[in-house]
């Protein structure tokens, strides 16, 4: 696998110890289904030590703050997250950090750091993928689809796939789990039986693809709201940290977010 900056960026943000997992756009690349991702997102632990090392190792890319939140666990554990920008070898490297990724429970979390303790290049499963791609954005969903064809697990299939005609066939090759899935993803009954219909099938993966549309865009606006002065001030704080080394400037932020950014978004 050719060695990326996000490659390099990993191995350093996990020297000595696993702080940081790759998610979204750079781990669809790493299971193979793109050749390049734009930017990178990591899930990463909230406490300080780990956070202190993160941004130490950003400092010496020379990456500054965008806009978002500071890299702090008083935001992280309420589901902000913080971004960061740095050029390198003629591009500009955009990196995304969070602690609490949507739609994964606190069950499957914990799994997670447990799962990627100890591996070379730690990344999202497949299944902990789809769940993070639900987002608001229509292009994650054909994402979503190829995701499901990799995953083994007939009823991970059954829950994932955005295939009209792989449903049809799971449910005829799984017609008990599908039933049992069904609960959770009801959907699965106009799949099922002899007669399904493709059409019907087709429908209703367009009306669960607009809900979870809906949702997400649902989460994203109650940080919207919350961060409106965050946003405002951002100019000013922006003009503040220019120039500044990232320890520097993150005491800025840190500072000046006290004063307009809740922690919590909904409180």
């Amino acid at each position: 696998m050719p060695e990326n900056i996000y490659i390099k960026l990993t191995d350093a943000f996990n020297r000595d110890g696993l702080r940081a997992v790759i998610c979204s756009g750079q781990a669809v690349v790493l299971h193979r289904l793109a050749v390049m991702s734009k930017d990178g997102d990591w899930i990463i632990r909230e406490d300080e030590a780990s956070l202190e090392h993160i941004l130490s190792v950003l400092e010496k890319y020379g990456a500054t703050y965008r806009f978002g939140a500071p890299l702090d666990a008083q935001w992280m554990r309420q589901g902000w997250s913080s971004h960061f920008e740095f050029p390198f070898d003629g591009i500009r490297v955009r990196t995304d950090f969070f602690s609490r990724p949507p739609r994964l429970s606190n069950e499957e979390l914990q799994h997670l750091w447990v799962e990627q303790d100890g591996k070379a290049l730690p990344f999202t499963s497949v299944r902990d993928l789809v769940k993070i791609k639900m987002t608001q954005r229509e292009k994650d969903y054909p994402v979503i689809g190829e995701l499901a064809r990799l995953m083994t697990a007939p009823g991970d299939q059954l829950l994932y796939s955005r295939s009209v005609f792989d449903l049809i066939q799971l449910c005829r090759e799984h017609p008990e789990l599908a039933r049992q899935l069904s609960e959770d993803r009801p959907l699965l009954n106009e799949a099922m039986g002899p007669d399904a219909d493709p059409d019907i099938v087709g429908k209703a993966l367009d009306a669960e693809r607009r809900s979870l549309i809906r949702a997400d865009a649902e989460r994203v606006a109650v940080y919207q709201k919350a961060s409106f002065d965050w946003r405002e001030l951002w100019p000013s704080v922006r003009g503040q940290i220019d120039g500044l080394p990232l320890s520097e400037s993150h005491a800025i932020v840190l500072r000046e977010a006290e004063e307009c950014l809740p922690k919590n978004p909904a409180p």
